[in-house]
């Protein structure tokens, strides 16, 4: 955990305690190449934050039988279709990185494994009212088909988190910038699977001063439990909430106490970065 994902994690604890409403934490451990005991540490820091979560503890990789459920649901709706396409490979045909061009919609092009993509309209806009950023639209067409199950036989982060989030009983989904264009595609699943759409609200992205992305030697130093209270303090600051300086001497409880209290979304709206002094 680094401070971006700490910005990420005592914003949206701060925004469902000032709503009165209840922080979940979920685990995405489909991946195999999860590392053993990361979810075990990055449970010990949260606690060490004082970001208490409510209820159970959900993993993905426990709750597959209801991601293929799902993508039958998908599969029975005529909506997917079976990919043959690596990365290397559309990265060779001179595709984008960040849009598949439809290359097997009409069948996979290559013998092997397939990943599953479910078709999406190019001629659509998805628009929704994001509670930090405001009016937003998404293009899913600049993005392309999006994958629901992966070549090696994985289920994808889009599909599994629509239905997590129904499952669950989610209301509002508040998590990075960097997610927003995602948001269109997951839409899309919502409405393919009959699933709420929940609210939704995307923090701005921590950077370095000058507002490049933030370095990896700064993302991977250890948050400090010893300073979690001036961590906290300065996650406040980046979101431009004022906290008292004094507070930066206070345990942790007592921050998030007092950030609870006088949560102001407004300070940061339409601001999708935030950067770093070159003090801190």
């Amino acid at each position: 955990m680094h401070l971006g994902s700490l910005l990420a994690a005592s914003a949206s604890f701060l925004d469902a305690r000032s709503h009165g409403g209840r922080w979940l934490v979920r685990m995405e451990d489909l991946d195999p190449r999860s590392i053993p005991g990361c979810a075990a540490q990055l449970l010990e820091t949260l606690e060490a934050f004082a970001l208490h979560w409510d209820g159970a503890v959900e993993y993905q990789s426990r709750r597959t039988a209801h991601y293929q459920a799902a993508l039958d649901r998908l599969r029975a709706a005529g909506v997917t279709f079976e990919c043959s396409c690596s990365r290397g490979q559309l990265a060779h045909a001179g595709a984008s990185a960040s849009r598949y061009p439809g290359t097997c919609r009409s069948g996979p092009r290559r013998p092997g494994p397939t990943a599953t993509r479910v078709r999406i309209d190019e001629q659509r806009a998805i628009t929704f009212e994001d509670r930090f950023q405001g009016p937003c639209t998404c293009l899913p067409s600049s993005l392309g088909d999006v994958i629901v199950r992966r070549r090696d036989g994985v289920f994808a982060y889009q599909l599994a988190v629509v239905v997590d989030d129904a499952l669950q009983g989610v209301t509002d989904v508040v998590r990075g910038a960097d997610l927003l264009a995602s948001t269109g595609w997951q839409i899309l699943l919502q409405e393919a699977l009959d699933l709420p759409r929940p609210r939704y609200a995307h923090l701005p992205l921590v950077t370095e001063p000058g507002g490049a992305k933030l370095a990896k030697s700064r993302r991977s130093v250890a948050l400090q439990s010893a300073r979690a209270g001036a961590q906290l303090h300065q996650i406040l600051r980046l979101l431009d909430q004022r906290p008292p300086l004094a507070l930066a001497r206070a345990p942790a409880h007592e921050v998030l106490a007092w950030a609870v209290a006088h949560w102001n979304p407004a300070t940061f709206r339409g601001v999708r970065t935030v950067a770093l002094s070159s003090t801190e």
